[in-house]
């Protein structure tokens, strides 16, 4: 009980810090090989190497995931590697244009929708011919209270978000045969370099008894989602905020 995750594999996309960084360490601890990717070398060589240095099983991978050649390469290296897949978060996320549409650039609010929304879908895709292979699987999105329930200034988030729910629901109904759930993570508002600029008046940072959470404090229910039964919840969305989002 110790390692619920025993003999599985997961790819985390995100991993070289914050929410991504704290499930690949949690996830490992809990005994999973973990495939840590992220576009930047140096912080998911940090990662593995944490995970490799307290004896679990882990490597890393740069990957653009709005790439499509290094997602399927980052999937092919995880199978290589470990013999399979099981579990596929797709945490990977930016927050470009933070502002009103109006006065928005296109170029940021296209940027935003391509990492969060097309590059989750790539990898989703890529990931399922593996999970197939497994006879069950896992895909854990880490979707926002701002993709059901939209704030001003953050138009390009909350629509990569919403589509990215959507998308989850969508694909939970196409895998449920192959025993594969897909569902929607939550986390509401954590403390992170991402989200240090988006403490205005309007965010959920400054809603009264709202919880702000450290990326730790993430990690409990990305184990409860990883360890559910192969025929268990999907198309969910489990929130950790303490208002509707």
């Amino acid at each position: 009980m110790d390692q619920p995750l025993a003999d599985k594999v997961a790819l985390i996309t995100g991993a070289g810090r914050g929410i991504g960084r704290s499930i690949a360490l949690g996830y490992a601890r809990a005994g999973a090989a973990i495939c840590a990717s992220a576009r930047t070398r140096e912080a998911i060589d940090a990662t593995a190497r944490a995970i490799t240095d307290a004896g679990g099983k882990a490597i890393a991978v740069q990957t653009d995931i709005t790439d499509e050649c290094q997602v399927a390469q980052m999937v092919a290296e995880t199978v290589a590697a470990f013999g399979g897949l099981d579990i596929l978060v797709a945490n990977a996320g930016v927050h470009v244009c933070r502002d009103a549409v109006a006065a928005s650039d296109p170029a940021e609010w296209w940027q935003t929708i391509e990492t969060n929304l097309k590059g989750a879908y790539l990898c989703c895709r890529a990931a399922i011919p593996a999970l197939r292979a497994c006879g069950a699987g896992k895909i854990i999105t880490i979707g926002s209270g701002m993709g059901h329930k939209g704030l001003p200034n953050n138009t390009d988030y909350c629509c990569s978000k919403a589509g990215l729910w959507m998308l989850t629901r969508v694909l939970a109904e196409e895998l449920k045969e192959d025993r594969i759930s897909v569902n929607e993570l939550i986390p509401g508002p954590v403390d992170t370099s991402m989200t240090a600029d988006n403490k205005n008046e309007d965010s959920v940072f400054n809603i009264s008894g709202e919880w702000i959470k450290g990326p730790d404090d993430v990690v409990p229910l990305a184990l409860f989602l990883a360890t559910q039964p192969a025929v268990g919840p999907t198309a969910q969305s489990y929130s950790l905020m303490r208002r509707d989002p």
